[in-house]
């Protein structure tokens, strides 16, 4: 980072995965001390470069936060959401994160690890003869589901019960007939009891079109209603599988906003995710500087 009297300049690339957007910022020593306020600038659209989320592209053995994890892969996706508030995990990023070390040299193609907040996850990115714009899959665990058994949420007047789903970070699913009865989510859905989510909660509401086939919109935490959702998509399968009794290996396929994502389900319930993930430009970001606190 280039600091002047006025001026804070950084390199940056930008991206998106099923239009969830994304700036990365290429820090692999370390050196970039992110404040809120400046992820909030930079994630703004009428101040910075616009975004979803912010993703920092540091080496494992550079950042204490990742350092236990240097053995089993070189990058640490420190990932942040749009408010400047820190996530663990984003499926639809850490895709594209795949995508920017490969088209950048600083990763191979084909299956590696890369160390995120809530631990390593795989990910495959498709060599050259495959065309490197082709679909990126990334390995996203079991699903958990934490509890409480009886989860709120309510909506455009509307109060429906959910499921409580763990996906490296937390999600309410709701499933619903018709997701034109969330209204237009321009305000965060209410979730009760508050105390499940103590660090705030994504929202999904899903509608099935099919037995392996999903419809989805999603209030993002710390971001609002944005195109699509990677582990959003994920926790909307595991709660549909939670409520119709399904078990057992099945590809479901989730239509979002901003397109299609793929989920394959193991027999064991392990969840692989796959989608586009596309480098849309790089450049230099230039942020004023302020003198007062950034928090």
């Amino acid at each position: 980072m280039i600091t002047g009297s006025r001026i804070t300049t950084m390199p940056f690339a930008k991206g998106h995965g099923c239009e969830n957007s994304f700036l990365i910022l290429p820090d692999p020593h370390g050196r970039f001390r992110l404040t809120a306020g400046t992820i909030r600038r930079l994630a703004d659209p009428h101040t910075g470069a616009g975004a979803d989320g912010i993703l920092r592209a540091v080496r494992c053995a550079a950042d204490p936060e990742a350092a236990a994890m240097a053995h089993i892969a070189e990058w640490f996706m420190d990932y942040r959401n749009a408010d400047g508030s820190p996530g663990a995990m984003c499926g639809n990023g850490i895709r594209l994160f795949a995508r920017y070390l490969v088209d950048t040299g600083r990763g191979t193609p084909g299956d590696f690890a890369i160390a995120t907040r809530a631990g390593a996850r795989h990910v495959r990115v498709p060599d050259r003869s495959d065309d490197l714009q082709g679909p990126v899959t990334v390995a996203m665990g079991t699903p958990a589901f934490p509890g409480p058994d009886r989860i709120t949420v309510t909506a455009a007047n509307q109060s429906w019960p959910a499921t409580h789903v763990d996906v490296g970070n937390p999600h309410a699913v709701v499933l619903i007939d018709d997701l034109a009865d969330a209204g237009d989510l321009t305000t965060p859905p209410a979730v009760e009891p508050a105390s499940a989510y103590p660090y705030g909660v994504t929202t999904e509401f899903v509608t099935a079109l099919g037995p392996d086939h999903l419809a989805l919109r999603v209030h993002e935490r710390g971001v609002g209603e944005t195109r699509a959702c990677g582990t959003g998509a994920c926790a909307a399968v595991a709660a549909h599988r939670l409520h119709t009794g399904r078990t057992g290996a099945a590809d479901y396929r989730v239509d979002l906003p901003g397109g299609i994502l793929h989920v394959s389900v193991s027999a064991d319930g392990a969840m692989a995710l796959t989608g586009p993930a596309v480098i849309t430009a790089q450049g230099t970001i230039r942020l004023p500087r302020t003198e007062e606190s950034d928090g």
